[in-house]
This record gives structure tokens, sequence and C-alpha cells, in this order.
């Protein structure tokens, strides 16, 4: 449920301006959590791990609005 979860998130990231500016300045996973548990999205650090090496770059690029953000959950 949860990577329905996060893929919810990431389409309202897409529109979201305001989501996009605290997600550039989310220092780690766990701000990035903390920031879609407030939109209302319940995610995991599993579920960013894996969709960091599920999506292109061209795709974080386009989620993030224009940059690309990567995040360390666990080891790196």
């Amino acid at each position: 449920m949860s990577e329905e979860q996060l893929k919810a998130f990431l389409e309202k990231v897409k529109g979201d301006t305001s989501l996009q500016g605290k997600l550039k300045a989310a220092a780690d996973s766990d701000a990035v959590i903390a920031i879609a548990k407030e939109a209302g999205f319940s995610i995991s650090a599993g579920d960013l791990k894996k969709a960091q090496s599920e999506l292109s770059e061209e795709e974080l690029e386009g989620v993030s609005g224009g940059i690309t953000i990567s995040w360390c959950a666990g080891e790196c």
C-alpha cells in the first residue's frame, strides 16, 4: 500500500510548487517522509529507495520541478 501512496505523492508533487520547494530543502529521507506525511501520504524509507532505483533521471527531474533529489535510506 505504501508504494501506491508514494506514486500518489509523486503525482501531487508534480503540480505543487510548495511541495517541490519543501523537497528541495529536505536534508534526508526522514525529512522527505515527514513532508509526505504532512501532505497526507504514508511512505517509507524503503519506498523512497526503491523509487530512486526505478525512476530515470528525467522522471526525477520532472517530479522535483527541474532538480534531481536523491535520498540515502540506510547505506549509501
